[in-house]
Order: C-alpha cells, then structure tokens, then sequence
C-alpha cells in the first residue's frame, strides 16, 4: 500500500499545525512550512513524528518562486508524490487603504495570493501524473464579503476564491479537487490583537456565539480531502453562521 502525503504551508502554527498534525495522525507523510519560525516548525516536525510517519520540513517564503518550487520538489523527492496540498500560509493587515504602503500591499499579496499560485503550480504535474490529488486553499469569510480595514487582505482572499473555481475547472478532468475553505472567526494568533471587550463583541454576533477552534478547523480539512471527489471549486464558509 502507497502511504499518502500532504504539503501545509504555514504550518508552524495555528491552523496549519492544526491541520499538518490531523493528517499525521491519519498516517499521512507531511511535508511543512513557514517563513522564519524555524524553532516552532521543528517542534511541529518532532509532533508530527511521533505518530510514526515521515516529516521534511522546509523554511522559506513560499511566496517566491525559488521556494516554492524548492518545498514542492523536496517533497516529491521524500515521499515519491504529492497527495494533498493546504495552502494556508497567510498574514494580515489592519489599517486604513490611505495608510497602506505599497511595501505592505505588496508583502500581503505575496504571503497570501502568489504561494497559492506557485505551491499549486509545483504540485499540479505530479498530481495530472497519477491522476488524482486535492488542494484546498484556507480562504476567508472576508474574500466573500469585505472587511472594512482589511482591504489587502480581503482582495487577496477574494483571490484565492476567484483562483480556487477557476483552476478546479481546469484540473476536473485529471480527477484533481480544488476547493477553499473561507472561514470565519477562528481562535488563532492573529487574533489575539482583540481586547476582551472586542472579543466578546464579536462573539455576540456569531449565531454559534464562540469562535472557531484551531482543530475544527484541521477536521473539516481532513472531511473535504478524503470526501467525495464530486466536491470541487466550492468556497465553502465556516463561521458559525456569522455571515
């Protein structure tokens, strides 16, 4: 039997170590990233090798060419293929457009959009190869709707949507699945810059009344890549319901 693999950018911590260590446990070889957590990407390495597969881990800004590619052929050289890829990696910005330096749009942009683009481009040749393979891209609510503030970060996810329906269309016949998964307000670092006030402002508005939790998350992943292969080009929300 062909042990599977699974390629998580961002996975140093928060939803990507979530979601690298739920496919370890389901005995999937794992190949991780991130940009210069070096420490917090080995300790993730070491969890992920204590369930008995495999793990490579690469540092770098996948949002590069050089990398990329580099985190792509290091896989398929591990682990002989490439199963699923979760492109995850992602920062964000809070700030008004009229402050927003190019720098920082730019850097954005990078980060979120073009390690989408480039990741999917590095694996998609060997997944046409063996004629099977899934990529689902973390998306957000805010690339559905908008968020006031949040205007780079919101075009890129509106992006990754956009990228997500048409490529699924494109790879369909060679049996690949592309989905997004656009969430919603998830227990994570990067929102860690919320007052408590804020926090349970928010919560209020969620109908489920809580925010997501980090392993919600990495289940739900772990459901669409090994679930029905008719599920494709979906933007698919998980928010509690808040919008």
């Amino acid at each position: 039997m062909i042990s599977k693999s699974v390629i998580v950018t961002g996975a140093s911590r928060g939803i990507g170590r979530a979601i690298a260590i739920q496919f370890a446990k389901a005995g999937y070889h794992v190949a991780i990233n991130c940009n210069t957590n070096a420490d917090l990407l080995e300790n993730v390495k070491q969890e992920i090798t204590s369930y008995g597969v495999h793990c490579i881990s690469y540092v770098g800004n996948i949002g590069e060419e050089e990398h990329a590619m580099k985190l792509c052929s290091n896989t398929i050289e591990a682990f002989g293929h490439v199963d699923v890829l979760i492109n995850n990696a992602g920062i964000s910005h809070i700030g008004l457009l009229s402050d927003l330096s190019l720098a920082e749009w730019n850097s954005i942009v990078t980060t979120n959009l073009t390690s989408v683009f480039l990741c999917s481009k590095g694996v998609t040749p060997n997944m046409v190869q063996q004629k099977s393979g899934r990529i689902i891209n973390i998306s957000s609510v805010w690339g559905i709707a908008g968020a006031s503030c949040e205007v780079a970060y919101s075009a890129t996810k509106g992006g990754i949507n956009s990228f997500t329906k048409a490529l699924a269309k494109e790879l369909a016949p060679s049996n690949i699945q592309v989905n997004a998964i656009a969430c919603g307000a998830i227990d994570t670092e990067m929102n860690q810059f919320l007052s408590t006030e804020d926090r349970e402002e928010l919560e209020n508005e969620i109908p489920s009344g809580r925010f997501g939790k980090v392993e919600e998350v990495a289940e739900f992943v772990y459901a669409i890549a090994t679930g029905s292969t008719y599920l494709t080009g979906q933007i698919i929300p998980f928010d509690g319901a808040w919008l």
